[in-house]
């Protein structure tokens, strides 16, 4: 394939719509460059499930990717290869990794949540309900990011004076258009928060993940349950994972749901649930637009004649995937009526994200309760003109301005 032909992604995420047309319209894959990096975006949905469940396809680029060594340490998104936790692990390291942290996101877990994300959505909602009535409030920045926050700072015994530092490193992370110098600096300030985190609750340890992590970590002498990296890397993930992804949905259903009052009229007379909402959200509008990356570990022959040659990158499309027409009949569409909310925005397979049932419950929770406090609000501007998040990875919007209560409900 010629360089012409190669489809060079926005790092700045400015019309991701089209973007992802583009990809569908060149079949089930292609090849494309993300930041300097050649690799296969996969838009297909039948062939992107096929990969992310074949034991020839590897997210452990130390092991599966040629370009690992001489790639790493100018890329801009370095940090998304290069951590050492289960998002980059393969095979029974993966499964090894992902035993530590799952009894943390159990389902029981999750649910015993709820009484504590309803508490935090009130008394947020209270906040915002102190505001002089034609002032304008960010329901990002006042309602999609304090949320998670408060709940994944919880979970993993976060100070509270701290949490606003993690907020933004871990927004940086996401930040597709920050230098590779900027992304590096942006990194040791992540590592050195984290070091932080992990010295405190070894000398003050509590009921939260971080302090169990370390206690695994450091009751196995010969550190087989977890290395320094690995502890590191994984607060990393659950910190970054459990807040970036859940802010953009929150977002992203707001700004529908005011957008297209008709979806709201559907959960308000009862043709669907906010459970719903929530679903066809993370189909229409994934909170993960590109997840970068994985690696064949064998020549993968594709449908159309190509081949995936091994130790080529492959790029899960999963926004483009989504709206995949034979996927879906009227894919563009956000239906919360639809009967299929069928979608891989918390990915499949193995890598299956582990924190769906908690994103879903806050999501569903602020949305329930933010409609109830507030049934007249209105965005404060037109959806076109709303600026997004300079990322070809996170999805979402720099703000939310809303009217809570207009003129016509006071």
């Amino acid at each position: 394939m010629s360089e012409r032909q190669i489809l060079v992604l926005d790092p700045t995420g400015s019309d991701p719509d089209a973007e992802h047309q583009a990809l569908r319209d060149r079949g089930s894959a292609t090849l494309v460059d993300i930041l300097g990096v050649r690799a296969w975006s996969v838009s297909d949905p039948a062939l992107l499930k096929q990969l992310l469940t074949s034991k020839d396809v590897s997210k452990d680029g130390r092991a599966h990717w040629p370009a690992f060594a001489e790639t790493v340490p100018t890329w801009p998104l370095a940090l998304w290869v290069a951590v050492e936790n289960m998002f980059t692990a393969y095979g029974g390291n993966h499964s090894r990794l992902r035993r530590m942290v799952a009894p943390a996101l159990s389902a029981r877990r999750t649910a015993a949540l709820q009484a504590d994300i309803e508490l935090l959505v009130n008394g947020i909602l209270h906040d915002l309900a102190a505001l002089p009535a034609d002032e304008v409030a960010d329901l990002r920045e006042h309602l999609a990011y304090p949320l998670p926050i408060a709940v994944i700072g919880k979970l993993m015994g976060v100070p509270a004076d701290r949490r606003t530092e993690f907020r933004t490193v871990v927004d940086n992370v996401f930040a597709t258009h920050l230098s590779a110098e900027e992304q590096a600096a942006n990194t040791a300030t992540l590592y050195g928060l984290l070091d932080a985190l992990i010295e405190i609750k070894r000398t003050e340890p509590g009921e939260d993940m971080t302090s169990l992590l370390i206690a695994a970590r450091d009751e196995e002498g010969d550190g087989s349950a977890l290395s320094d990296a690995e502890l590191r890397d994984t607060l990393l993930l659950m910190i970054s994972a459990g807040y970036e992804t859940t802010v953009n949905v929150i977002d992203q259903a707001i700004t529908t749901l005011l957008s297209e009052p008709e979806q709201l009229a559907h959960v308000r007379d009862g043709r669907c649930t906010w459970e719903g909402v929530v679903e066809e959200t993370l189909r229409h509008q994934p909170a993960v637009k590109h997840l970068p990356l994985r690696y064949a570990r064998t020549d993968i022959a594709l449908p159309d004649g190509q081949t995936i040659k091994t130790g080529e990158a492959i790029l899960a499309s999963y926004a483009a995937a989504n709206r995949h027409p034979d996927w879906h009949e009227d894919a563009d569409r956000f239906d919360a009526t639809r009967l299929s909310k069928e979608h891989l925005a918390f990915g499949h397979g193995v890598h299956f994200c582990l924190g769906a049932p908690l994103a879903r419950l806050e999501v569903a929770t602020a949305l329930r309760l933010l409609f109830e406090r507030f049934p007249d609000a209105q965005l404060a501007t037109d959806r076109t003109d709303l600026k997004r998040l300079p990322s070809l990875i996170s999805n979402g919007h720099t703000s939310v301005p809303v009217r809570l209560r207009p003129p016509s409900s006071r």
